[in-house]
C-alpha cells in the first residue's frame, strides 16, 4: 500500500515540475491526507521527495509544503490547524518562514543531521520530547540525552552505512528523569546520489511502553501466583516482579487474626523479621492504620510529607482474613501514576491467590495429619531406619506404605507397599491395606501366605487393584529372613565387600491379578552388618531413564554407606537419589542393618581392662546403629557395673573372671555384666560410693541383679521405642 503512495506522488510531483498551476498543489493536499490515512511517515516523505527532485529543490518546494501540510491537518487537526497554517503563511515574507512555521506546528519532533551526526536543526516538539530545544543547537555527538552512548554509537554508525534507520530508545531529560521515543530517521539525497544530511522524526511513547510493561507485569504475576502453594511464595513471586519494575526492595505481609490473637508476619527480601515486634514501630502504625482501610485500596507512604518522595506502597487484600502488603522500595522515590496503576492492577490477583494459597494449607495439613494417623508412630527396632518423602504434588499425600512389626522376641515383620494413583483416594486404599497386613504379621502369617489373603482383601477394595507389596520376616538371631513379592520392585542387600544383590526368586503379579497358584517364598540370610533395604519405585523410577539404571544407583549408594548404621544410609540413598526439583513420586524406604554378631568381653577383673572394655563396647553399639548420646550412656552405666565387680566381686582371692555380653533385641539392648566371686561387705562409711546401681537405674530401662555365693550377675536393657 505504501508503494502505490508513493508511487502516485511522484506522478504528480512530475507533473507539477512540468506544468505548475493550483491544480496540482490541490493535487498534493490529496496526497498529504491519504499519507496521513495510510500512516505514511513524515520523515520517509520527505527523504523520498528529495531523492527524486535532483537540483530541481527550489521549485519542488511549494509541492512538498502542501502536502506536508495536509498530512498535519489530516492527522492531528484536520481543519483548524491547516487553515492557521495558510493564514499564517500569508503574513510570511518568504516559503523559508512559512517552512519553519509548519515543521514547527508538527506534534511530532523533527530534527536534521548533519553528515558528521550533529544535529543541526529541531522543531519546537523535538524540545518538548526530549528536554533540548532549538536555543542549544547544535548538539554534537554525543547527544547529551543518551543513556548508553555505545550502543547509539552502533545505531549511528548503521545510519550513515545503510541511510535509514528505525529504533526505540530511552531519553534522559535534564532533570534526570527518563521516557522512552521512537526514532525514525532516512538520508536526504543530493542528485548525484550522495547523502548530504539526514532527516528524522521522533515521537514520544513512554505511556504506551509503561502501558504494555504494566499489562505484561500483570500476566506474569498473575500467571505465576495462581499455581503458588504458600504466602510465602507469593510474596517471593511479587518482589521478582517488580524489583526492577519500581525498585522493590522487600515485601511484607501481615495478617490479622479475626479473634484478636497475634498478627501473622511474612517477608520476602529485606528487612528479615518474624514477628510484630520485630517490625519498626513507624511501620506498625502504617500497618494499623491500613487495618480499617477498606480492601483494595493502595497508598504511598513516606515520611517527607504528601508531595513525596515515598519509602514504598501499602496495599490492602480482600477476602479472607484481613491482610495488607507493604510494598518496600530500596531509595526514597517519587512515585509515578504507572506505578499506582501497577499495584492497583495487581492487588486483585494477590488477594485471590493469597486466598488460594490459604485453602490449600489447610487442606494440605489435613492431608498430613491423615497421612501420619496412617503412619507408624513409634521408633522402628534396632538397626532399622525408616523414612516417607511425599512427592512434590498439590496435597504431598499418596499410596506408599511401609511398616515395621515385632513378632514376638526374635522375629521382624517388615512391609512396604504402593498402591496406584495418588491423593486421598490412594491413601485411603494404602490405610485398609496396611490395617490388613498388620493383622496378618502379628498372627504370624509367612509372607507368600499373607500375600494370598491380601489378594482377597483387595478384591473387595475398590482402587487396590495392581497394588504392589513386598512382605519379609526376619529371625534376628539368625539372620535368616522369609520373603515374598506381589510384583514389588526388588530389595537390595548389601554385604562389605560384595556387590548389591537383587532379591528376585520370590516375585508373582501384584495384588487382585489373575495367578496361577499360592504366592512363592523364599529365604535369604542376612549377615552380620549386611544392609537391606526396601522401597518404592518412586526413588528410582524417572520419566527419562528405565527403571533398572535407578535400582543400580540406588545400590552403588547401599555399597558405599554398607558399614555405616541405618539412619546414614536412609539419608544418603534420598539425598543422592533425589531428583533436582523433589520427587514426582511418594518414596518410602526400609533400611536394616543387621546387627554386628553379640559381643562377649571376658577377661581378667582388674581395673586397668576397664578402659578396653569400654572401647570393644563403644564400636558394638556404634555398628548395632545405637545413637551416639545412648551409646555413651550405656557405656557410662556398664563401665559403672564392672567398676563394681571389680572392686567387690572377689574378696580376698585373686581376681577372677569379668564377662560382659551385649546382644540386639528388638527395640534394644539387653547386656549383662558378671563375676565369679562373693561381694565384698559393703564399708560403714562409703562416702561418694554407692551410686552405681542408682544410675544404671536411671539410664537403663530394666536392671535385675542375681547374686549368688558362686557369683553376681547384672542384666540391664536399654528400649529405643
Amino acid at each position: 500500500m505504501g508503494d502505490d503512495w508513493f508511487a502516485s506522488y511522484a506522478t504528480a510531483l512530475r507533473s507539477y515540475l512540468a506544468e505548475g498551476g493550483p491544480e496540482h498543489l490541490a493535487a498534493a493536499r490529496d496526497l498529504g491526507r491519504s499519507a496521513a490515512r495510510e500512516g505514511i511517515g513524515v520523515a520517509d516523505l520527505v527523504a523520498d521527495h528529495f531523492r527524486r527532485v535532483g537540483d530541481r529543490q527550489a521549485d519542488a518546494q511549494p509541492f512538498l509544503l502542501e502536502t506536508l501540510a495536509a498530512v498535519d491537518a489530516a492527522a492531528r487537526e484536520p481543519a483548524l490547524r491547516y487553515e492557521a497554517q495558510r493564514a499564517r503563511a500569508d503574513h510570511f515574507e518568504n516559503r523559508d518562514a512559512f517552512q519553519t512555521a509548519l515543521v514547527n506546528s508538527l506534534q511530532e519532533g523533527f530534527f536534521v543531521v548533519d553528515r558528521s551526526g550533529t544535529i543541526v536543526e529541531v522543531n519546537d516538539a523535538f524540545g518538548t520530547i526530549t528536554g533540548y530545544g532549538a536555543e542549544g543547537l547544535p548538539y554534537a555527538w554525543p547527544y547529551p540525552w543518551l543513556t548508553d552512548e555505545d550502543d547509539a554509537r552502533r545505531r549511528l554508525s548503521a545510519l550513515f552505512r545503510l541511510g535509514s534507520l528505525q529504533s526505540e530508545t530511552p531519553i534522559r531529560h535534564p532533570d534526570g528523569h527518563l521516557s522512552c521515543a521512537e526514532v525514525s530517521i532516512n538520508s536526504v539525497t543530493a542528485g548525484g546520489g550522495q547523502r548530504n544530511a539526514f532527516v528524522g522524526t521522533i515521537r514520544d511513547v513512554t505511556a504506551a511502553r509503561a502501558s504494555a510493561a504494566r499489562e505484561s507485569a500483570v500476566v506474569r504475576l498473575a500467571t505465576a501466583v495462581g499455581i503458588a502453594t504458600s504466602v510465602a511464595e507469593v510474596l517471593d513471586i511479587l518482589l521478582d516482579e517488580l524489583r526492577s519494575t519500581i525498585d522493590l526492595h522487600g515485601v511484607t505481609a501481615v495478617t490479622w487474626d479475626r479473634t484478636g490473637g497475634a498478627s501473622v508476619v511474612q517477608v520476602a527480601g529485606s528487612p528479615e523479621v518474624t514477628s510484630w515486634r520485630e517490625l519498626d514501630p513507624f511501620l506498625r502504625d502504617r500497618f494499623d492504620e491500613a487495618r480499617v482501610w477498606p480492601p483494595l485500596s493502595v497508598r504511598a507512604i513516606g515520611t517527607a510529607g504528601p508531595a513525596g518522595p515515598w519509602l514504598g506502597m501499602m496495599a490492602v487484600l480482600s477476602g479472607g482474613a484481613p491482610t495488607a502488603l507493604w510494598l518496600q522500595h530500596g531509595e526514597p522515590r517519587y512515585v509515578s501514576e504507572d506505578d499506582r496503576l501497577l499495584i492497583t492492577a495487581l492487588v486483585g490477583h494477590l488477594s485471590l491467590a493469597v486466598q488460594h494459597v490459604r485453602q490449600f494449607e489447610t487442606a494440605r495439613e489435613a492431608s498430613l495429619t491423615l497421612q501420619r494417623t496412617m503412619m507408624p508412630t513409634t521408633k522402628p527396632p534396632v538397626g532399622f531406619a525408616v523414612r516417607y518423602e511425599p512427592a512434590v504434588s498439590p496435597l504431598e499425600i499418596g499410596g506408599d506404605w511401609y511398616d515395621v512389626l515385632a513378632i514376638g522376641d526374635h522375629r521382624i515383620g517388615i512391609i512396604v507397599g504402593d498402591c496406584v494413583g495418588s491423593g486421598l483416594a490412594s491413601a485411603a486404599v494404602m490405610g485398609q491395606l496396611r490395617s490388613s497386613a498388620r493383622v496378618l504379621l502379628v498372627n504370624g502369617t509367612a509372607p507368600g501366605r499373607l500375600l494370598d489373603e491380601l489378594d482377597s482383601a483387595a478384591a473387595l477394595i475398590a482402587g487396590a487393584f495392581c497394588t504392589t507389596v513386598f512382605v519379609g520376616i526376619i529371625d534376628t538371631r539368625t539372620g535368616e529372613m522369609d520373603y515374598s513379592s506381589a510384583g514389588h520392585v526388588p530389595a537390595l542387600l548389601a554385604v562389605p565387600g560384595v556387590e548389591p544383590q537383587m532379591l528376585t526368586e520370590a516375585t508373582s503379579v501384584p495384588l487382585a491379578v489373575r495367578k496361577a497358584g499360592p504366592r512363592p517364598q523364599e529365604s535369604v540370610t542376612l549377615a552380620p552388618n549386611s544392609t537391606l533395604m526396601l522401597y518404592t519405585d518412586g526413588l528410582v523410577e524417572r520419566r527419562e531413564d528405565v527403571i533398572d539404571n535407578g535400582i543400580r544407583r540406588a545400590g552403588e549408594v547401599l555399597a558405599e554407606t554398607v558399614e555405616e548404621p541405618a539412619d546414614v544410609v536412609a539419608d544418603a540413598v534420598l539425598d543422592k537419589l533425589a531428583p533436582r526439583g523433589g520427587f514426582d513420586d511418594d518414596v518410602a524406604i526400609v533400611v536394616y542393618r543387621r546387627p554386628p554378631a553379640p559381643l562377649e568381653i571376658d577377661v581378667v577383673a582388674t581395673p586397668d581392662r576397664l578402659a578396653d572394655i569400654r572401647d570393644q563396647l563403644t564400636r558394638w553399639l556404634r555398628a548395632t546403629g545405637i545413637p551416639d548420646e545412648l551409646a555413651g550412656d550405656i557405656v557410662l552405666v556398664v563401665n559403672e557395673a564392672c567398676t563394681n565387680s571389680i572392686e567387690h566381686g572377689y574378696r580376698d582371692a585373686e581376681p577372677g573372671r569379668l564377662l560382659v555380653c551385649a546382644e540386639a533385641q528388638g527395640r534394644g539392648i539387653c547386656i549383662h555384666v558378671s563375676d565369679f566371686g562373693s561381694w565384698k561387705r559393703p564399708a560403714p562409711n562409703p562416702r561418694t560410693r554407692g551410686r552405681g546401681v542408682p544410675l544404671m537405674r536411671a539410664v537403663s530401662g530394666d536392671v535385675t541383679f542375681d547374686g549368688t555365693v558362686s557369683g553376681t550377675s547384672v542384666t540391664m536393657t536399654f528400649d529405643l521405642g
